[in-house]
């Protein structure tokens, strides 16, 4: 094969400094490797601060619990959690309470979960992409940054006043549940979002129709999301104080519920009325019995 002079010319040129090329080789080499060894440096330092903080938030909680089992420990007894309350609510148990919140949010659950699987379903698998969607989405996050006196005076006015359900179990459940409906929609749309598409794909190339390919194949792959979006509003429900106060919880009821229509009382309102009564059992024993609060 000829070679012409150009190309000789130019092959000689690109030798004639091999060592300015390797030393430019060589720095690059170094600042990338600099630049490596920098970041690594960082990751670390904040990898340990991040250990630290978990350390001192592990800690934190730990010293939160010792006190509350070591002051709380004597009083839980058998009879405390089996017994109703009984001299002007200053000895007997809580039975009614853990009763009544049990009620209400497993009434709440049964109301939110199967609206709240069926929206996101919808939401994610049927419905067009487009502005509506994404004004109903948005509508749904704003919902869940609600606060919860909102959906009590919510409940108070649309189950209690207007449907005429009366301060009852039912009205709670239902106003409850339109609480926690939108930490499910949204927990169950993640977990349908992360079920990979090949699945969806998979599927229909082999012949099932949309709603097998969802029933069979996307919802037992997404079921752990879901059931973490359904304990996520279930222990919603059952710590929330102002949308029963206002639907279904009394301080004080002689009897246990005996249907959806009863009044009931709740440990998130009882713990409410006992903390800003007073500490002072002698002065605030009154209360109970209809005379003054203190």
């Amino acid at each position: 094969m000829d070679i012409t002079e150009e190309e000789f010319s130019e092959d000689r040129g690109s030798d004639k400094h091999p060592g300015q090329r390797t030393r430019a080789k060589s720095h690059i080499e170094q600042a990338a490797e600099a630049s490596h060894n920098r970041r690594r440096r960082i990751q670390n330092n904040l990898f340990i601060l991040f250990r630290m903080a978990a350390a001192v938030n592990g800690v934190a909680l730990l010293v939160i619990i010792y006190f509350m089992v070591k002051n709380g420990l004597s009083a839980i007894t058998w009879e405390f959690l089996t017994q109703a309350p009984t001299d002007s609510m200053t000895k007997g148990g809580i039975l009614p309470c853990i009763v009544g919140t049990l009620a209400l949010s497993l009434g709440a659950i049964a109301v939110a979960l199967p609206i709240g699987v069926a929206s996101a379903i919808y939401l994610n698998e049927y419905a067009r992409p487009g502005k509506v969607l994404r004004v109903v989405r948005l509508g749904i996050n704003n919902l869940a940054g609600v606060p919860s006196v909102v959906f009590g005076l919510f409940g108070l006015a649309f189950f209690v006043t207007w449907m005429q359900m009366g301060v009852s179990i039912l009205a709670g459940a239902l106003t409850l549940g339109v609480l926690t409906l939108p930490v499910i929609i949204g927990s169950t749309e993640e977990a349908l979002r992360s079920v990979p598409d090949t699945y969806r794909e998979a599927s229909l190339g082999l012949g099932g129709t949309k709603w097998q390919t969802i029933y069979r194949v996307v919802l037992p792959a997404a079921l752990p999301g879901i059931l973490t979006g359904a304990i996520l509003g279930l222990s919603r429900a059952a710590g929330e104080t102002a949308p029963i106060m206002f639907t279904a919880a009394v301080f004080y009821t002689p009897d246990m519920p005996s249907s959806i229509f009863d009044e009931i009382m709740a440990l998130p309102y009882h713990i409410y009325v006992l903390a800003t009564a007073g500490t002072n059992i002698e002065a605030t024993r009154p209360s109970s019995t209809g005379h003054h609060w203190c």
